[in-house]
C-alpha cells in the first residue's frame, strides 16, 4: 500500500510527500487495509487533520472507507461530519468507463499488441523493423509502445504509435510467415477512427493525472466535457463510434452521474 499526503505548505506551495510503502498482506479485505491505513494516520498523527481520502472506485475501498469513517474515525474532526472524507479518483474512473468502449475493437488491439510484442521481441527483429521503415522513409524517432490492459491511455499511446508503422507492418509481413497477427484493414480503419474520437478524453487524462498542481478545480468543467462529448458522439453516423459511445455513456453515468459536493466547491471557488 502506498500511502501518499498532499497538502498547501505556509507559503501556498502544494506539497506531496510519500508516507508509507509497505507491504498488506493478504486477505486485502476491508479491515486489512483498513487498519493499514488508520495505522499509518496514527503514526502521523493525522487522524484529526484529514480533508479527503481519495482510492481508486473498487468495492473493497469503498467498504474500506465506510469501516474508517463509521468505527474509527471520530466524526466531529472531520469536513462536515466525513460527508467530504470519500473522493473517488476521476482518473481511474475515466479509465473504466474508456475501457468499456474499447471493447468495440477488441479485435483491433489484441493484433495490434500481438505485432507490437512480436518485432519488439528480439533485437534482430527491431533491427529488421528499423530497416524496413527507414526503406519506406518512416521516421523511427517514436518507438512502438507497449500497451497495460489496465491503463486505456497506454492501448491508445500504442494504438496511435503502431498507426505510423502501419506500412511498416505490412512490408515485413510479406516477407515474415512467423508473423500471423497482422491486423486486416478494417481492423487498421477501426483503430484509427477511435484514436481520433478520444483525443480528448487522453488528454484529459493526462490533465487529471497531473502531480504539480492541484487538479480538483478543473475536475467539474472536464466531466462536462466529456458528457457533452459523448452525447455528441452517440448521434454520429458511424456505428462504431455510436456503439463505443453509447458504452461509455452507460458508463458514465454509472460513476458520474452525481457529482462529488467538493469538487462543485473547488470549481465555483476557482477564481479563472
Amino acid at each position: 500500500m502506498a500511502i501518499t499526503t498532499h497538502f498547501i505548505e505556509d507559503s501556498w506551495r502544494l506539497q506531496s510527500h510519500i508516507l508509507r510503502f509497505v507491504y498488506v498482506p493478504a486477505p486485502h479485505d476491508k479491515d486489512t487495509l483498513c487498519n493499514a491505513l488508520l495505522n499509518c494516520l496514527l503514526e502521523w498523527n493525522l487522524e484529526r487533520r484529514i480533508s479527503t481520502i481519495t482510492v481508486d472506485n473498487c468495492s473493497t475501498n469503498n467498504a474500506m472507507i465506510k469501516t474508517l469513517l463509521d468505527e474509527k474515525l471520530c466524526k466531529r474532526d472531520l469536513l462536515l461530519m466525513g460527508r467530504m472524507l470519500h473522493v473517488r479518483c476521476a482518473a481511474h474512473i475515466l479509465n473504466l468507463i474508456v475501457q468499456e468502449g474499447l471493447k468495440v475493437i477488441q479485435d483491433s488491439i489484441n493484433n495490434v499488441h500481438d505485432s507490437v510484442l512480436y518485432w519488439i521481441g528480439s533485437s534482430g527483429r527491431i533491427e529488421r523493423l528499423e530497416e524496413a521503415a527507414r526503406l519506406l522513409h518512416i521516421s523511427c524517432n517514436k518507438k512502438l509502445k507497449y500497451d497495460c490492459p489496465t491503463r486505456w491511455n497506454l492501448t491508445y499511446l500504442m494504438l496511435r504509435t503502431s498507426l505510423e508503422y502501419k506500412d511498416v507492418f505490412m512490408k515485413l509481413s510479406l516477407n515474415d510467415l512467423s508473423y500471423r497477427c497482422f491486423p486486416t484493414e478494417g481492423q487498421w480503419s477501426a483503430a484509427k477512427e477511435v484514436c481520433d474520437t478520444l483525443k480528448l478524453f487522453y488528454h484529459i487524462t493526462e490533465e487529471f493525472s497531473r502531480t504539480q498542481y492541484p487538479t480538483s478545480t478543473q475536475y467539474f468543467s472536464k466531466v462536462c466535457d466529456i458528457k457533452l462529448e459523448l452525447e455528441a458522439l452517440v448521434k454520429s453516423l458511424n456505428p462504431l463510434i455510436s456503439s463505443m459511445a453509447s458504452a461509455i455513456l452507460l458508463k458514465f453515468k454509472k460513476y458520474w452521474d452525481e457529482v462529488h459536493i467538493l469538487m462543485g466547491v473547488t470549481a465555483i471557488f476557482d477564481p479563472r
